[in-house]
């Protein structure tokens, strides 16, 4: 590794000029500008690199945000974190990225590590976590400017960034109302998941203005589990329940992408043509979703740019920080939209 001494000896300086030249400190006006464009010459032959961490031990600056991601194989993930990753690189800053399994020993874990090296903001996105008050504690102790996506919270201490499922959940039951169909099954998500209810008031709130009844025989929970993956076995099965027990539905409302796929595999074992026996709904817009047979009509969450909504907030918070004023924590709740393809089609 090349060093400040090395870059003198070779431009015949002393080390302090060349450290007062390389790292512009406020010295460095008084110094000829011949003397520094030597020093910069020789530091560009020699390769010489700044010391980024002692820098930021200096300047009490590391420019660097932290991301947990509670499942790093939910495809949810990917446009979320490209969102993220792109806002960051454009403002100058590095992204540690930590997968914590759903396991609150590794949260914990990760969370400390990432304080230790001095993040000086933290994104978390919460894409299949069950949520606890203890947790929450965990993430509020550490007092540095957080936002989380996927998760609605009521507070002042950390921000959040969420998809109006509300919203969604109308729109995909409208949907499928305005095809003509009546006889519609629902997979609805896990109980304890935090996007699961607001989903199922949309639908209701749909059900109720447009005068149209929910048949309880045909309204199913996906149950709990950590995996996000499971939702595809989960709708797989489920599906076949309804089929086996001689349930008539022309539609199928799902909970997710994951769910929608497993359904349809179980529609087409059975001989269920899709949308032509059966149309069938997701939500989410994972990028499998345009690539499956059929193509999937879905609810679109905007994951990118709530990504990059979210980078926007906590750098806000950290130039609050830095200037030493008070910012207040910000909820921001993004639209979905309606992606119309070729598994639903009107009711024959």
């Amino acid at each position: 590794m090349v060093t400040i001494r090395d870059v003198a000896k070779e431009s015949g300086f002393s080390s302090t000029t060349v450290s007062i030249v390389l790292n512009d400190a406020p010295l460095a006006r008084y110094i000829p500008v011949v003397t520094k464009k030597r020093i910069e010459r020789a530091a560009e032959k020699l390769g010489y690199r700044p010391n980024q961490f002692a820098r930021s031990l200096r300047s009490k600056r590391s420019h660097t945000v932290g991301v947990m991601v509670f499942d790093m194989t939910d495809p949810y993930c990917t446009l979320v974190l490209r969102g993220i990753e792109n806002t960051l690189y454009q403002a100058s800053y590095l992204p540690i990225l930590t997968d914590v399994h759903n396991e609150r020993s590794r949260f914990e874990r990760y969370l400390e590590m990432l304080l230790d090296r001095r993040i000086e903001g933290l994104i978390v996105l919460a894409n299949w976590l069950f949520l606890d008050i203890n947790l929450l504690a965990d993430l509020e102790k550490s007092s540095i400017p957080t936002t989380l996506i996927g998760c609605e919270l009521k507070g002042d201490s950390m921000s959040s960034v969420i998809v109006d499922n509300e919203v969604g959940g109308y729109a995909a039951l409208e949907h499928l109302h305005s095809l003509g169909h009546r006889k519609i099954a629902f997979i609805r998500g896990p109980k304890t998941l935090a996007d699961s209810s607001p989903r199922w008031r949309g639908i209701r709130k749909c059900t109720k203005e447009r005068g149209l009844d929910i048949d309880n025989q045909l309204v199913v929970d996906l149950p709990d589990s950590r995996d996000p993956l499971s939702s595809f076995e989960a709708g797989q099965k489920l599906t076949e329940e309804f089929i086996k027990q001689k349930r008539e539905f022309t539609a199928l409302l799902a909970f997710d992408d994951m769910t929608a796929f497993g359904a349809i595999r179980a529609l087409d074992k059975h001989g269920w043509r899709v949308p032509e026996r059966c149309s069938v709904t997701g939500f989410d817009d994972v990028a499998a979703s345009a690539l499956c047979t059929p193509p999937l009509t879905t609810i679109r969450q905007p994951m990118e740019a709530m990504g990059a909504g979210a980078v926007g907030i906590v750098l806000e918070g950290i130039n609050s920080v830095l200037e030493k004023r008070e910012v207040a924590a910000q909820h921001r709740k993004v639209a979905p939209q309606l992606v119309v393809r070729d598994s639903t089609r009107k009711a024959g």
